[in-house]
């Protein structure tokens, strides 16, 4: 294990003991990987959006930090829940812009990555984000899988080992969301009378 994830780790089991020095000890260790993650999800976001990478990051480790209940497993699990905080702030956001515009201006985002759940499709993240609830409610574990996979970008070992479930069983529920999710898109899609586009 490296320095630098020992000290993530030793922070990340403080504030899970309710240290509050933890927090503060904890930002300079994995701020520089949470920008680089809001980076990325800005990418995918327009270019007028009110919301700058750093202030996603800032939101999403108040929300991190404020789950004192979480028993943080390292460095990996802390990214992956983050992951999962970015994608409901910048749902949250999105859902008032709607609001104000009355329902208009949909974002589509893109799914670039290798794990994307729609072959490289855009959906809108608001249809993302509410498909993903949906599936927490049918599948909590499949969801988390999701989530850790996709969001979290981390690989099948690492969900594996973050859920403490075998990698038969995280492929299997990855497969198996991919196809659920993929399903709930395009009927979003469908009732919405939008066309994904590549």
């Amino acid at each position: 294990m490296s320095e630098q994830r020992a000290h993530v780790t030793q922070a990340l089991l403080a504030h899970s003991r309710g240290d509050p020095t933890a927090v503060a000890e904890l930002l300079p260790l994995v701020y520089d990987k949470l920008r680089n993650l809001a980076a990325r999800y800005m990418r995918s976001e327009r270019v007028d959006h009110t919301l700058q990478p750093t202030a996603l990051v800032h939101e999403a480790y108040i929300r991190l930090v404020d789950h004192t209940r979480i028993d943080w497993q390292g460095k990996t699990h802390f990214f992956a829940v983050a992951a999962v905080q970015m994608r409901r702030v910048l749902a949250e956001h999105a859902r008032a812009r709607r609001a104000r515009k009355r329902g208009g201006g949909a974002k589509k985002v893109t799914l670039e990555d290798a794990v994307a759940i729609t072959e490289g499709g855009a959906v809108d993240l608001l249809a993302l984000d509410e498909a993903l609830e949906r599936l927490a409610h049918e599948s909590p574990r499949q969801s988390r899988v999701v989530e850790l996979r996709f969001l979290g970008g981390l690989t099948i070992e690492e969900t594996a080992h973050v859920l403490d479930i075998s990698i038969g069983t995280v492929k299997g529920d990855w497969r198996v969301a991919r196809a659920w999710l993929l399903r709930e898109l395009s009927r979003s899609i469908r009732r919405n009378g939008e066309l994904a586009t590549p």
